[in-house]
């Protein structure tokens, strides 16, 4: 059940979808996904790791796919046979398939990826384009002719 209708701020806004799109996202209730446990930590100023335990699927079982704004990763293990007879009495590592999806920010980027121990990281980096850094404006003094300015009009 969701409290709050973006209805009218559907049509008197414009340019603002995808925000409205993301705040629906979040109203609806997560559907339990638990699987693979997962953190996510800031490595650096614009730089971020998803760590995710996926004990028991090797470099080959795993997917990542990185499309405009989301990063999914897929997990699906071949069926194993084993060469002996084997029973096994418990089974406490879950090797079944998974997929997770992440919302990426704009301007995130992957970097790369490794497995190790069990424990998949994927490496994150925010770019951030020049038209959009902040950029240093000089002030002109009105007796200082040289100084730089942006925009001038021919006299």
């Amino acid at each position: 059940m969701r409290a709050i209708d973006f209805a009218p701020l559907y049509r008197s806004t414009v340019g603002f979808d995808r925000l409205f799109q993301k705040l629906d996202q979040m109203a609806q209730p997560s559907a339990g996904e638990t699987y693979p446990p997962y953190n996510i930590e800031r490595t650096g100023e614009s730089a971020y790791r998803i760590t995710m335990a996926v004990a028991g699927f090797g470099e080959g079982d795993l997917q990542i796919e990185s499309r405009e704004t989301v990063l999914t990763v897929k997990g699906e293990k071949a069926d194993e046979k084993a060469v002996g007879e084997t029973e096994t009495l418990y089974r406490g590592i879950a090797g079944r398939a998974f997929e997770r999806r992440f919302q990426l920010a704009d301007h995130v980027e992957v970097k790369g990826a490794s497995l190790k121990n069990g424990l998949l990281h994927i490496d994150l980096v925010r770019v951030i384009p020049e038209a959009m850094k902040p950029r240093k404006i000089e002030i002109a003094s009105a007796g200082n002719e040289n100084a730089k300015s942006i925009e001038a009009t021919a006299a």
